[in-house]
């Protein structure tokens, strides 16, 4: 890196990555929420991808930790877990009345966080930050093979 001054940008993403979790985790917690519940909330409610494994991929974290959310949440009556009748080693996941309201509950809160981070920009910037983003994933992701 001889003579480079700029910090590298991965180090910065994942700094402000690590910024942005802890705050938004905070936020969730002054009403009885975390950062992974949400994530396991919105993606049971939004994305509904219905098996275990797929919730993993969509809430982005390995499995057993994701059982450990799911246990937690389960207990508190947040979430059920069922066999899938068509295959026995699938878990699907279903929020139940009590996650339906606890989405409900801390969806303000993510969407006041939402407006806080979008506080000074204008909307050009969001939509330049929005293909800046995406093209830092796109960088890092495996390429589909060519035909």
């Amino acid at each position: 890196m001889g003579g480079q001054t700029t910090v590298p940008i991965g180090l910065q993403v994942t700094k402000t990555s690590r910024v942005l979790r802890r705050a938004l985790d905070d936020a969730l917690a002054e009403s009885d929420g975390s950062l992974p519940m949400w994530l396991v909330l919105v993606s049971v409610k939004w994305d509904r991808p219905g098996a275990q494994r797929e919730l993993a991929d969509a809430v982005g974290i390995e499995g057993p930790t994701l059982t450990h959310h799911l246990n937690r949440m389960e207990s508190e009556g947040l979430v059920t877990r069922t066999r899938d009748p068509e295959n026995r080693r699938v878990h699907r996941v279903e929020l139940t009345d009590a996650g339906e309201a606890a989405f409900v509950r801390l969806l303000p809160i993510v969407l006041a966080f939402d407006a806080r981070l979008r506080d000074g920009f204008t909307d050009v910037e969001i939509d330049v930050l929005d293909r800046a983003l995406g093209r830092l994933r796109a960088n890092v992701c495996p390429r589909p093979p060519m035909n």
